[in-house]
């Protein structure tokens, strides 16, 4: 019996492996051909010098990386790039934990008016979103008005002209603007957590801070963890801010990577694909190696 059986088993698996393998083969060859070839691609072009009609090999081959070593420009984009990172996303993200806290009250009523207030602004166009913050925070603009209203402020602050005063917009604009996203992760989160489990630390006299940090957290670390590498990932790859908000002024003081690299390639005049391949390749790896120390310090099994 298990003799006959055998054979039509093991051709069912074959025909499940098999349309395993004609679903996942489609989105595989689309994976590889707009990913993993451009970044092959793009490492063989940093290795390259001269304009984009006429590109060779570079001399010695490393040069766009020894150039990138020498840059001050592109170590100040590294800098801010990081300056945003530290500052933002432990803000952004401890605000959006909280915040998903608040409205996974079962008693809280307007739930769900309050949630699409909080997510609102990550629906809101990049483009848009920095141009409303540029307003604001203009030298006429709301936000002066208001502290002079307020007697907070004497004279009217060139928030967008100086390098603190820029930086301390582009950091808000953020915040702003993504703390509603990384909320809606923590919420789905929170939401699969089964409510007798905060009843039993109710029962048990544990406080709300207690019960946040003794089951909240440690429930929600996977998440906590995706949100973590989304976010050095997407701070990283900072450009939209940079571009619409300061234009990495004043005196390139606020400029990130990404909108280094494409000044670069596109904003300059003449195109340096293969130094703005290079730089591209180093955040990369910045972006790889920062995720694979997140996961591995979120990895909670044995």
């Amino acid at each position: 019996m298990s003799h006959t059986s055998h054979p039509k088993s093991s051709r069912l698996v074959r025909k499940q492996n098999a349309a395993g393998w004609g679903f996942l083969m489609p989105a595989t060859i689309l994976i590889f051909i707009m990913s993993f070839y451009p970044m092959v691609q793009a490492f063989i072009m940093s290795l390259k010098t001269g304009s984009s009609a006429n590109m060779k090999w570079a001399q010695p081959v490393l040069f766009n990386y020894m150039r990138m070593m020498k840059d001050k420009l592109f170590i100040r984009s590294v800098g801010n790039t990081f300056l945003y990172l530290i500052i933002q996303v432990p803000i952004m993200l401890v605000l959006a934990i909280l915040l998903a806290q608040i409205l996974n009250n079962r008693n809280l009523k307007l739930k769900g008016f309050f949630r699409t207030c909080v997510f609102l602004p990550c629906a809101t166009s990049l483009v848009s979103y920095a141009l409303i913050f540029k307003s604001l925070f203009a030298t006429q603009g709301l936000i002066n008005s208001v502290l002079m209203k307020l007697h907070i402020i004497s004279s009217n602050i060139n928030w967008l002209g100086q390098t603190g005063t820029a930086r301390f917009v582009l950091i808000i604009a953020l915040i702003w603007r993504w703390t509603g996203y990384n909320m809606v992760f923590y919420l789905a989160g929170l939401q699969n957590i089964d409510y007798s489990v905060y009843e039993a630390a109710q029962i048990d006299g544990a406080s709300p801070w207690k019960t946040f940090w003794h089951i909240t957290v440690p429930l929600l670390r996977p998440v906590i963890v995706m949100t973590f590498v989304m976010s050095i990932n997407g701070t990283l790859q900072l450009f939209d801010e940079s571009v619409n908000l300061t234009k990495g002024g004043p005196a390139n003081t606020t400029i990130t990577m990404s909108h280094y690299i494409y000044n670069n390639s596109f904003g300059q005049g003449t195109a340096n694909f293969g130094y703005a391949s290079a730089m591209s390749f180093v955040v990369f790896i910045m972006v790889a190696i920062l995720a694979a120390i997140n996961m591995k310090v979120g990895d909670t099994r044995d």
